[in-house]
């Protein structure tokens, strides 16, 4: 699986896109840099599905976050900042 994110530089949404669409369940978590779990995100993606538009971040606090994408055994990290 690969990930490409928009920008590494989030305000309120991440946009991500995921190579190979299929359907399944995917799930996102957005981690700050102490490792706590600060947002969560679970959907059901389409067969053709391959831009994933996460909104409603706005009320993190600015800082450095890990996004952890899974789908089925497949799983991704990268690295994140969220300015203001």
């Amino acid at each position: 699986m690969l990930l490409k994110l928009k920008s590494p530089v989030f305000i309120d949404r991440v946009i991500f896109e995921l190579d190979q669409p299929q359907k399944c369940l995917l799930k996102a978590v957005l981690k700050d840099e102490y490792g706590i779990v600060c947002s969560a995100l679970e959907t059901e993606a389409e067969k053709n599905q391959l831009v994933f538009n996460w909104s409603g971040l706005n009320d993190l606090p600015y800082g450095v976050y890990t996004l952890e994408v899974s789908r089925g055994s497949d799983a991704i990290k990268t690295k994140l900042v969220k300015r203001i």
